[in-house]
């Protein structure tokens, strides 16, 4: 019986880790490739406009933590008067934090 439990609740929570990376990706897919591209390259006309850093490269991840990925989804990010990134007012907390995880699978 205690197997069953322990089986019931690893399967409850790989579910709940799997629809959280989906709606991360889609989330991504809605509100940031269009810059980012779907692949994190940041190979698209508004990414090579922009000059967006390529996600996939390690040294780029490693310069950015968690939390300034945070704070840029969250608050977006500005160069003085002019909006790079806007905020992505309609996430909340929790999916802006599978977001940056999700993100952080560009990483070659």
């Amino acid at each position: 019986m205690k197997r069953l439990l322990a089986l019931t609740v690893a399967i409850v929570t790989l579910a709940g880790i799997n629809s959280h990376a989906d709606e991360a990706k889609d989330n991504y897919d809605k509100g940031c490739a269009k810059c980012h591209g779907a692949d994190g390259k940041g190979d698209t006309k508004m990414g090579k406009k922009m000059g967006i850093k390529d996600l996939t490269d390690a040294k780029v991840q490693a310069n950015f933590t968690d939390e300034k990925a945070f704070k840029a989804i969250k608050e977006g990010v500005k160069d003085g008067e002019k909006t790079l990134m806007k905020p992505s007012e309609d996430l909340k907390d929790d999916q802006i934090k599978a977001m940056v995880t999700y993100v952080r699978t560009f990483k070659k």
